[in-house]
Parts: structure tokens; C-alpha cells; sequence
């Protein structure tokens, strides 16, 4: 197994799964919520959160907590 697969995104503590909000049933992508969401051009726009794959991964890999 590589590091890579490893630190994925789904593995991650910052890592929110899509499946769980009903807009977004995509199994396979989830949003990272280690930054503030991106604003948009317009001042009534909503922010967005990055989205990413599960299988994705990048430096700022956190293990996710474990509740007791």
C-alpha cells in the first residue's frame, strides 16, 4: 500500500462525505474542509468548499478523530 493510498481523502478528519447532504449523492467525492470555502464574484453567492475525491490526497492529511 502507498503512502498515497494511505493519507486519502476519505481517511481524512477534514474530509466531509458527500453522501451525507442530499444536493451532492455522489458516492465517490466528498468536500475538503481544511481551508475557508472560495468566495464567489457575486456578493449574494454562497461560498464553495473544494471538492475532491476520496482517493485524493494532499500534505495537510490529518487521521481522523476517534470518538470513544
Amino acid at each position: 500500500m502507498s503512502i498515497h493510498s494511505e493519507a486519502a481523502c476519505n481517511k481524512c478528519n477534514f474530509f466531509d462525505n458527500h453522501a451525507t447532504n442530499e444536493q451532492h449523492a455522489d458516492a465517490e467525492a466528498g468536500l475538503c474542509r481544511f481551508n475557508p470555502p472560495v468566495s464567489q464574484p457575486q456578493p449574494d453567492a454562497h461560498g464553495l468548499w473544494p471538492v475532491v475525491a476520496k482517493s485524493d490526497w494532499c500534505g495537510h492529511f490529518e487521521t481522523s478523530a476517534t470518538v470513544n
